[in-house]
Order: structure tokens, then C-alpha cells, then sequence
């Protein structure tokens, strides 16, 4: 019998020892992006993943795992910055408390929402989580167009949190079930 929570648990181990690698790296000098570049970025990683998707073909070997990943550790630093803000340097175990705090919290989401919607997601295609995390950027630049102000829509978080999950998604599908 499947375990979303495993699968899911399995997922943010892969994502957190790559963020923790890249913190030892290059120290938390994202901390200077504002938001709005951090969405950006989840738009390069995002709009790759759709150009391999179409094309059939990458020319630098990467693939769309590690874009996935990306997506997902930067939804995390955009939520980071919505908290904190745009600073200098943070200690990284600030940090790694913020990322541990804010995956945990996108994955009850995920669990209330799989809930409700009985796992209907594992019959998704990959290219469809990757339309929605594009259809979540275009909302959220968007939101920033708009200083944050929405009518009657949820916020910023409400779009990082969402692209984690669909990111997880897909790499439940492409690397934990090709493993079991």
C-alpha cells in the first residue's frame, strides 16, 4: 500500500540535503532577494522543465528532477522572505529551523488537501503539475504586481506553498514510485 506521508518525507530529505549543501556552499546570501526575484527564479527552473517537456531533449544533462528540486527549495526561500524579509546573512541554523518549519507546514496542507481529494494527483501527468506551477507564478507576479493586495484571492504564500506540493508531486512520480 502506497504512504503519501513516506513518499512525501522521502522527498524533503532529498530537498533539504541539497539546500543544507548549497547553505554550506554559498552561506544564505539569497537572503538579499527580494521576493519578486525569487519567484523569477522558480520561473526559469519552471519554464525549463515545460521547454524539455516540449522539445523531448536537454542539452545540458541535467534534466528535470534537479529543476523540480529547485522549484521546491526556492518556494521555501520565498516563504523565508515573506517572513523575514530581504536581509543580510541569517545563521543557517535559523535558516534550516525556517525551511524544516515551512516544508512541515506545506506538507500537512498537502495531507489535509490528498484528504479531500483522494489522492487524485497520482493519475495527474508530470507536464500537468508543471502548467500549474507556471499558472501559480503567473499569479503570484501578479499579487507583487499589485503590492500583495488581492480581492478576494489568497496570497503569495498561499502560491509557494502550492508550487512546493505540485513540485513534490512530481518527484514522488519520477523518483520515489521508480524506486518501490
Amino acid at each position: 500500500m502506497v504512504d503519501t506521508s513516506q513518499e512525501y518525507d522521502s522527498v524533503i530529505n532529498i530537498c533539504r540535503d541539497i539546500f543544507t549543501k548549497k547553505m554550506h556552499d554559498y552561506g544564505t546570501a539569497w537572503r538579499i532577494l527580494r521576493t519578486t526575484s525569487i519567484t523569477d527564479q522558480i520561473f526559469i527552473k519552471a519554464n525549463r522543465i515545460r521547454c524539455i517537456e516540449e522539445k523531448g531533449v536537454c542539452k545540458v544533462h541535467e534534466g528535470i528532477v534537479p529543476e523540480f528540486i529547485g522549484i521546491i527549495n526556492y518556494a521555501i526561500m520565498g516563504l523565508i522572505q515573506l517572513e523575514l524579509g530581504p536581509g543580510e546573512d541569517t545563521p543557517p541554523e535559523k535558516i534550516t529551523a525556517r525551511y524544516d518549519e515551512y516544508f512541515q507546514s506545506a506538507k500537512r496542507l498537502m495531507l489535509d488537501k490528498n484528504h479531500d481529494y483522494d489522492e487524485a494527483w497520482r493519475s495527474m501527468r508530470i507536464s500537468s503539475y508543471t502548467d500549474l506551477i507556471l499558472m501559480k507564478i503567473k499569479r503570484t507576479k501578479q499579487i507583487e504586481d499589485n503590492q500583495g493586495d488581492t480581492l478576494i484571492s489568497e496570497g503569495i504564500d498561499a502560491n509557494y506553498y502550492d508550487m512546493v506540493n505540485y513540485a513534490v508531486f512530481a518527484l514522488i512520480r519520477l523518483c520515489v514510485e521508480n524506486k518501490q
